[in-house]
Formats: structure tokens, C-alpha cells, sequence
């Protein structure tokens, strides 16, 4: 508990008389009737893939059988899951009843805490639960850690209040990514249609070159408008770029063959290529070409995957007539623009809810100072 004065209508209570502290386990792996049932269970996966969101999915689930023959516990949707082990820190909330493996403490909130308050308290110290962990390998937080955190809170129709205030941020946030996704999926079914049309049989190299990216140690990035990508995708900015953008970027090194769509100036890194159409073809049917290409068997490298790319521009790939092309590329244009304009607004909304966080959480202002502010983002 720190010796941090609270704020007028604030005060410090053990974390554990607001909320009952629960344990989660897994089930034996070596019994297939326990898993692949109708409960969600939450693994580390889950935690880090979601942080600070409800979800209500999983990557794996779990029988009523499993949860009867195991130290699994079935907890109730609003329950708050902090992952203590591996990668610490990580915080979700359940949007129906779960179980989780043992990787995660979770609390199970009384009348005088709302799990979102919890939830959001949660994120803002995730630095300062860290400090908690111990191990050389593998940091985790034990439960006695866990039993002994005091949260400094206002009463719970402020808790509730400022839930909602940064609720409605996140909920607009996860709106754009459902209409991201959509968009998506829109633009690969045009695709798809595209290639079902009249084809024929050609070269990648006909349709496209593929530059080598530059390097650019971490050290020397200085932040700016253009996005770092390596073959795992976005890692940073630069005050510099390498193609202006829109920009397609291919991985060449590692995540062999991941493809990735640019809207602004980008900085490739020397693990990537960049993709420059040839004549008239479209950027846009570049990228959902290369999107759908396995790329297995081009690895030049057992060590680290390698695409060669000579043996890449070689590769035979079917290609739709002129007008398939240029009807999807236009299609194609505008969800992407959408996808944009969303991801844009998405990051506005995080950076204003970011900034409220530590301050609402605190006490420097309250609700009624920025209804307004928020009200106007969302």
C-alpha cells in the first residue's frame, strides 16, 4: 500500500475485501474429452492478444468434464483476469463465464467495485505490477503479491462514471476494428470473385517488382510520420521514408512472405522487400495477389526462413483480364480508404483516452471536466 495521500474522494483499500480473489488451472492435456467444449478458458494468448478489452471468445475451450475433473473454476462474466506469469501484467475481462489457466489472478468484484474501474485501474499500473514479479527465467507475481495490492478508489457511481467515459472511447475503437475487418474481408471476397472470372497463367515478375528494404538499426530511428515495417509488420516510425506510400511490404526475412499495406509513407527495413507494380497494374491487386500466396517451399534458408527473391518473381500466379483487375482495384480503393479513415480515428480515440486515464484515475480531474472532451472524440 503506498504512502500516497488520495485524493478528495478517494481512498485506499486492500484489494482483496472489495473483490474475492479466484485461482484458474488447466486441464489435462492428455484427455481429449476435456478440451474443445462450450466454456472459454483464457490463456496467456488470450491476455495479450486483448489487453484492456471484455471478450467473450478464446482460442481454446474447455468441457463442463474438464472443469469437474481439474482445478479449473467456472467464474462469472465480469470476473477481472491479470496474467501473473510469462508475460505479466496483462489484464482482461470476462464478457460471460469462463475459466482461466493458472497463468492468471482474477477478481471477482463485490458491490462497491465495478470490474471496468478494475479493469482500467489495472492497465494504468501495469509498470508498477511488474515490479512485483520475481524470477530469473520467468517473472510471475505469486498470490501472496496479488493478496496484498490496495486500490485507491471514489466512490463507486464515480467508478462507474469514469468506466463509461472511457467505455465509450474503447466500444468506438472496437467498432472501427469490426468495420475494419469487414472491409477486409469485403475487398478479399471481390478478389476472390476477380479470380474466378477468365484467367490466365503468368509470372509474378510480370506483374511486379520486389525491392530490397534498407536497414535501420532501432538505435538510429527517430521518431516521426513514417512506419517502420519490418517482416513482422509495424515496428516503430522514422522521421524518414523509404517509399511515400500507399506502400505494400513483403517480409524477406523471418516471417517469410507476410504481406502488409502501408496508407502513409513507410520505411521497409532490410528484412522486407517493397513492391513496385510493373505498367499499369494496380498496387491494390498487387497486395491481395501476394496476400494469398504460400510462400512454404520458396524458404531459401533452414537456418532463418529466406525468401529468394529470384526464385519469387519466377513463381507462376494466375491473373484475371484487364478489366477483372481494374474493377476490383477500385473496389478495392475505397475499403481500403475506409480501413484508413477507421485505424485514424482509432488512434485519436486511444491517444485521448490515454491521457484521460492516469488523471481520471488519480482524481486530477473528474467526470463532469470531461464529459465533453470525450463526448466530441467519440
Amino acid at each position: 500500500m503506498p504512502s500516497i495521500e488520495p485524493a478528495p474522494g478517494f481512498r485506499w483499500v486492500k484489494l482483496s475485501d472489495l473483490a474475492r480473489l479466484e485461482s484458474g488451472h488447466t486441464p489435462s492435456r492428455s484427455k481429449p474429452e476435456y478440451w474443445g467444449g462450450d466454456v472459454p478458458w483464457i490463456g496467456i494468448r488470450d491476455a495479450t492478444g486483448n489487453h484492456g478489452l471484455t471478450i467473450s471468445n478464446t482460442l481454446q475451450s474447455i468441457t463442463q468434464e474438464g472443469i469437474e475433473n481439474s482445478s479449473a473454476r467456472l467464474l462469472p462474466a465480469g470476473t477481472v483476469c491479470l496474467s501473473r506469469t510469462a508475460s505479466v501484467g496483462f489484464v482482461v475481462r470476462m464478457g460471460v463465464e469462463m475459466a482461466t489457466s493458472q497463468d492468471f489472478v482474477n477478481w471477482v468484484c463485490g458491490p462497491e467495485l465495478s470490474s471496468r474501474y478494475l479493469m482500467y485501474l489495472l492497465m494504468l499500473e501495469q509498470d508498477s505490477i511488474r515490479r512485483f514479479s520475481y524470477g530469473t527465467t520467468h517473472q510471475t507475481m505469486y498470490y501472496p503479491e496479488a493478496k496484498a495490492l490496495h486500490v485507491c478508489i471514489p466512490t463507486r457511481y464515480e467508478q462507474d462514471a469514469i468506466a463509461e467515459v472511457l467505455g465509450a472511447l474503447d466500444d468506438k475503437i472496437a467498432a472501427n476494428r469490426r468495420l475494419t475487418s469487414g472491409a477486409d474481408a469485403l475487398a478479399n471476397a471481390h478478389f476472390q470473385n476477380a479470380m474466378s472470372g477468365h484467367t490466365v497463367v503468368g509470372t509474378l515478375g510480370e506483374l511486379l517488382a520486389l525491392e530490397y528494404g534498407k536497414a535501420l538499426p532501432a538505435t538510429k530511428r527517430i521518431p516521426g510520420e513514417a512506419l517502420v515495417y519490418g517482416s513482422g509488420g509495424p515496428a516503430g516510425t522514422h522521421n524518414e521514408h523509404l517509399v511515400s506510400g500507399p506502400a505494400v511490404i513483403v517480409g524477406r526475412k523471418g516471417t517469410v512472405g507476410a504481406t502488409y499495406w502501408s496508407h502513409g509513407p513507410a520505411f521497409p527495413i532490410d528484412t522486407t522487400f517493397h513492391v513496385i507494380p510493373a505498367g499499369r497494374v494496380p498496387l491494390e491487386f498487387c497486395y491481395y495477389l501476394l496476400r494469398g500466396l504460400d510462400w512454404t517451399e520458396y524458404n531459401s534458408d533452414s537456418a532463418v526462413p529466406g525468401l529468394n527473391r529470384t526464385q519469387a518473381l519466377k513463381r507462376k500466379v494466375v491473373v484475371p483480364n484487364a478489366e477483372d483487375i481494374k474493377v476490383f482495384s477500385e473496389r478495392a480503393r475505397v475499403l481500403l480508404e475506409l480501413q484508413r479513415s477507421a485505424e485514424s480515428e482509432s488512434a485519436i480515440l486511444a491517444a485521448t483516452r490515454d491521457t484521460l486515464l492516469p488523471r481520471l484515475m488519480s482524481g486530477e480531474i473528474r467526470v463532469r471536466d470531461v464529459e465533453d472532451v470525450a463526448s466530441n472524440v467519440v
